[in-house]
């Protein structure tokens, strides 16, 4: 008794730990949102015409990628970036807030070289030599940090050869900030000979120092030791850049470096301030059909689990204020995709207590735990495996694609692990202290029909009477799930698939108009005129920007009177084609990143529940993913970000609903090995199906909402939901579990 005290106790003052510091920084620090919500800075920058440029048609391509890896090193979240014509580069940044230095680094081509000196130049020579020559890792002059013209060898080592790039403070040996540069294995060979040619000379001739430019400028000419003997060189790959460094100076040169150099020079053709792609209206339909989808779960919760479900429902506001603290305290961007993390991680949530409750009940119900009380704690034990297993499963792959992944996907994975941890505290902490504070009370303990634990449920209640063996044939249930991915195959392979914008890239046209016109009419005006999936933002300026699919020339002069329909006088500024945000490494990365989640994933389940179940988990995952697309083939409805966010999401929910029975499986195995493998898996397809039926319909409630409320590309979005939902529930328990029992014949003996 003493021991439980303690452990309430200490679980109580976690809980309010967490909450009152989550409430602290909800208070005090705002969420940044993405383009999407709230729009941001804008930047056009232009490929200077150059050899390079015209002889290579891909360098633009290859720049929008570098400028993709500062981008992430500036530690903006969610940015948009996509080629716009032939030579230009359109940059969105979500709430950055130092447009102006963002431009800057953007716009630096940050190519660095290591030259042998080969000794001061005189001053003919410094007249004669070009300003900027036309090859960087050639022979040159170059003043130093004290403005002596130095006569360069040509590059010994360039930007191919650095490995990555750190800004560091060393205080003891008085250097202060500087970057430490590594080298990759052929420049650390390199790095060696130039050291070892340097260090034949004496000490205080300049050409014992080595040069190491940074877009035609020397940072820095640093003497080779005397310690350093000649032919020797200096060992380890790795340098440093010294110099009157402070902090932000380090880091950004640090990012230059290790983001690498661009393929071309690049200029600032224009700077402004952009608006929300989605627009006020939609984002406020959306917030409302949230808020209501939100009380309708709260209310479907609180009538099948009465008090618990009321603790569960005000557990679930900790869960929301927690996710919130941790977005704003860790800087992260919120946008459209990454809310499909947090639908998720809401599901998961309502799902660890329904875990907890239905257990309880079950426990009640088996008369070996007479009190609420009792039952509560049992429930919580019981249900902790399925829990832990399906927020492990999940954080796993968050975390992959938090590290490999960039762009929406990694937006994905960060809100994603945010709330599964957000859900885990919520559920297994304040949950828990709530309940058991409540079942504490003597009110409870007199009335146990009020807590939602006392009774058994309507669903359980029919099972128990009807006792239907689903697991008869489990192979017709195979055969049903194969005629499914057979029609939702058919449907992509006879209707195809839409890819939207942002996989194919479309075309960008902005208007001025004399009368300034409101984004979200434009939006209206152009879904009416056949556009419905036309991006609208509008500027700083006062014009309005377009952005589509291909367009012909009649669907470009129906969008053009649709705007002049709205904004008077209106005159075209810019036509251009504009490539896909999602471009080929980053849709490259995130497969690769998708690609590695799943497979730790199913290695996770294959070492808590054997390989068979890993292989069901496999199986039911691409019966989901197949199914999802098909439809959405059939109702030819668009492939874009949203929809990638919304297939995670899917992904994620199915892994989640077969752990759940995997366990319960080991479960029940682990008690007799004499039941037979079908009737097993029967029992605990039936006795987690409570729970499966609460959870999907509360998750049911949010998304249908979303889908008959919000308008626009938030319909679409929570369709996909909504078919995932359904789809993976039905595979869970008609595809996954039969695929367990035809697998392989379950051994006798073999160890749960």
């Amino acid at each position: 008794m003493k021991r439980r005290k303690n452990s309430s106790r200490t679980r109580a003052l976690l809980a309010l730990a967490v909450t009152a510091g989550a409430l602290a920084i909800a208070l005090t620090t705002p969420v940044r949102l993405g383009l999407d919500l709230r729009g941001g800075t804008q930047i056009l920058l232009e490929t200077r015409s150059s050899d390079a440029a015209d002889a290579d048609p891909d360098a633009t391509d290859r720049t929008v990628e570098v400028l993709r890896g500062r981008i992430d090193a500036l530690g903006v979240s969610e940015p948009t970036l996509v080629r716009s014509g032939d030579h230009r580069i359109l940059v969105e940044l979500p709430g950055v807030q130092d447009p102006e230095k963002a431009a800057d680094v953007l716009g630096r081509t940050a190519q660095l070289t290591v030259h042998a000196v080969l000794g001061t130049a005189g001053a003919a020579e410094t007249a004669g030599a070009p300003a900027q020559p036309a090859d960087p890792a050639g022979e040159r002059v170059l003043p130093d940090g004290a403005g002596q013209p130095l006569r360069l060898e040509a590059a010994a080592l360039t930007g191919r050869h650095i490995k990555g790039a750190d800004a560091r403070f060393d205080q003891q040996s008085g250097t202060g900030w500087h970057v430490t540069v590594d080298f990759t294995d052929t420049g650390r060979t390199r790095w060696t000979q130039v050291t070892a040619e340097a260090a034949c000379h004496p000490p205080g001739d300049p050409q014992r120092r080595v040069a190491i430019v940074l877009d035609d400028k020397i940072v820095s000419s640093p003497q080779v030791d005397p310690s350093v003997a000649c032919g020797g060189g200096i060992p380890g790959g790795t340098t440093q850049i010294t110099g009157s460094f402070d902090d932000a100076e380090a880091r950004e040169l640090a990012l230059l470096i290790s983001g690498g150099a661009l393929p071309v020079p690049v200029e600032t053709v224009e700077q402004r301030t952009v608006g929300a792609t989605l627009g006020d209206a939609a984002i406020g339909a959306a917030a409302r059909a949230a808020v209501i989808g939100t009380a309708l779960t709260a209310l479907f919760i609180v009538a099948v689990y009465r008090l618990m479900g009321l603790i569960a429902t005000v557990a679930l506001a900790c869960y929301g204020l927690i996710s919130y603290a941790a977005l704003a305290a860790l800087g992260a961007t919120l946008t459209l995709p990454g809310l499909a993390g947090f639908v998720l991680a809401i599901g998961m949530a309502v799902d660890a207590n329904v875990l907890v409750f239905e257990r309880a009940r079950e426990e009640h119900a088996a008369r070996s735990r007479p009190s609420p009380r009792s039952a509560l704690t049992a429930g919580f034990r019981g249900a902790l495996g399925a829990i832990a297993d399906s927020n492990i499963t999940t954080l796993i792959a968050a975390a992959l694609l938090f590290v490999l992944a960039s762009g929406p996907v990694r937006g994905f994975g960060i809100t994603l692990g945010i709330g599964v941890l957000s859900s885990m505290i919520s559920a297994l902490v304040v949950t828990r202290v709530l309940a058991e504070y409540t079942l504490d009370r003597p009110a409870a303990f007199r009335r146990p029909h009020l807590t939602g634990i006392a009774e058994t449920g309507r669903v359980r209640d029919r099972l128990l009477r009807r006792d239907p063996f689903l697991m008869r044939r489990p192979r017709r249930w195979l055969v049903a799930s194969a005629a499914l991915l057979a029609l939702a195959a058919s449907g992509i392979l006879v209707r195809g698939l839409d890819f939207g914008v942002d996989f194919t890239g479309g075309r960008l046209i902005e208007y001025a108009t004399t009368t300034p016109v409101d984004p979200d009419r434009a939006r209206e005006a152009l879904t009416r005129a056949g556009f419905p999936h036309a991006a609208v933002q509008s500027s700083g300026d006062g014009s309005l920007t377009v952005r589509a699919e291909d367009l012909t020339a009649a669907e470009e002069a129906t969008v053009t009177d649709t705007v002049r329909g709205l904004g008077g006088g209106t005159e075209k500024v810019r036509d251009e084609r504009i490539g896909p945000s999602l471009g080929d490494e980053l849709r490259r990365n995130a497969l690769i990143a998708l690609g590695l989640a799943l497979g730790a994933q199913l290695l996770y389940l294959a070492v808590r529940f054997r390989r068979r179940f890993a292989a069901a988990a496999v199986g039911a995952l691409v019966h989901d993913v197949v199914i999802l697309v098909g439809v959405f083939a059939w109702l030819d409805k668009p492939v874009d970000g949203l929809f990638l966010a919304a297939l995670l999401t899917v992904i994620g929910y199915s892994v989640n609903d077969s752990v759940v029975l995997f366990d319960r499986i080991r479960e029940l195995l682990a008690r007799d090995r004499t039941v037979p493998p079908a009737r097993l898996t029967n029992q605990a397809i039936l006795q987690t199906l409570p729970r499966t039926v609460s959870t999907g319909t509360g998750a049911a409630l949010i998304l249908t909402a979303l889908a008959v409320l919000a308008d626009g590309t938030l319909t679409d979005f929570a369709l996909a939901l909504l078919i995932g939902l359904a789809v993976g529930t039905y595979s869970s328990v008609f595809t996954a579990a039969p695929l367990t029992l035809t697998r392989a014949r379950w051994a006798a003996k073999e160890r749960p």
